[in-house]
């Protein structure tokens, strides 16, 4: 069955607003890191409902991205390696461009990274200068702000002045405590603090112009943070993003049943979800070719008991891993076992911590927790 169209959506519909940033885990206050500065978001997840078990898919932005637009799995879609370029079905259309059959503005400001094909009229907008206030008057809108400082390169940007003091982070057990590793974590924590200022003033933008109590606001990250480890393995680290919806009162019955402001929701999402739920808020009834379930919205499907992660080529590195979680667990299968978790991607060898961290393997001086890896 095909979406509806403009003639099947009814009465007044929300704009949605996606505030979305590049490569962080929940490390943000409102998943409860004392050690984040994250003013900005904190006000926001006062309003709005925390997703605790929300997935990428994908631990890396072009197949992670891929997932979103599409509302399918990339391994269905042969999509899956990082930086390839497929072709949809002629009849199948990324998700902005049913919005905009209905009547939507739809702008994206500014990343894309698609591994397939973007088909003609997928965007009125997606440029740096896209935006919400370039519609017509009255036009229903969807429009995406993504922050790039947040990204993997910007951990290991130098010269770099710490703000956040890297004698209290919290190192993980499979990274050594060296202080590398520490710098690279506290920067990592500076540009988390840089991205809520700019997630504060779109935010901001959208209360100037009359238009928060008419729009849903979704806050996500990409994947997993940029540290190795996290970006490229779909593990939890790889996989857990922070996710954070509000709804208006005047839209509160295209809300879950469990929505409250400053709550938080065990229901599992992922990124396949989201094209479906953004379609759903808007009255569409989403295509059959969609994979995900959507979670907010007149077309709300129960939820699902298992989420679900991949990994195929990461840039120069050939792997096939799957991965799925329930509310407890975390369950990895390695179809190239043969292949070692830390094969040697150039652009992750960037990174100070893991340079240390194969120098410190190599001079024997690892815990086996740290060694695994």
């Amino acid at each position: 069955m095909a979406a509806a169209g403009a003639g099947q959506t009814q009465g007044a519909r929300p704009n949605v607003l996606w505030v979305t940033c590049e490569d962080i885990g929940p490390q943000i206050g409102p998943y409860g890191d004392k050690y984040a500065v994250t003013p900005a978001l904190d006000e926001f997840a006062s309003r709005g409902l925390r997703y605790n078990y929300a997935w990428s898919n994908a631990p890396v932005c072009a197949p992670a991205r891929t997932t979103i637009i599409t509302g399918m799995y990339p391994p269905s879609t042969g999509s899956e390696h990082m930086r390839s370029e497929t072709s949809l079905p002629g009849r199948f259309k990324l998700f902005p461009a049913y919005l905009r059959e209905a009547g939507y503005y739809c702008s994206n400001n500014v990343k894309e990274d698609y591994n397939v094909v973007k088909p003609a009229g997928t965007w009125d907008d997606s440029s740096n200068r896209a935006h919400w206030r370039n519609r017509k008057a009255g036009q229903p809108f969807f429009s995406v702000f993504n922050f790039t400082i947040t990204h993997e390169s910007q951990i290991r940007r130098r010269p770099h002045t710490l703000v956040h003091d890297p004698s209290k982070v919290r190192i993980p057990a499979y990274h050594p405590d060296t202080p590398e590793v520490r710098h690279d974590w506290a920067q990592y924590y500076d540009n988390i603090t840089t991205m809520d200022r700019q997630a504060g003033q779109v935010l901001s933008q959208l209360r100037q112009d009359g238009l928060a109590d008419d729009t849903v606001v979704f806050f996500y990250g990409d994947h997993g943070s940029g540290m190795p480890r996290s970006k490229r393995w779909p593990f939890n680290s790889g996989l857990h993003v922070p996710m954070i919806v509000h709804i208006p009162e005047k839209f509160r019955n295209l809300a879950p049943p469990d929505y409250r402001a400053g709550g938080n929701t065990d229901r599992l999402v992922s990124f396949v979800d989201l094209a479906p739920t953004v379609l759903s808020l808007a009255g569409i009834k989403p295509p059959d070719q969609f994979q995900g379930y959507a979670f907010l919205g007149a077309h709300q499907a129960p939820e699902q008991p298992f989420i679900h992660g991949f990994r195929g080529r990461m840039d120069e590195r050939i792997d096939c891993t799957r991965s799925v979680r329930d509310k407890r667990y975390s369950y990895l299968r390695h179809y190239m076992p043969h292949r070692i978790y830390g094969q040697h991607v150039s652009y992750m060898f960037e990174t100070p911590t893991t340079e240390v961290w194969r120098k410190m393997f190599d001079q024997g001086k690892l815990t086996p927790v740290q060694s695994k890896f």
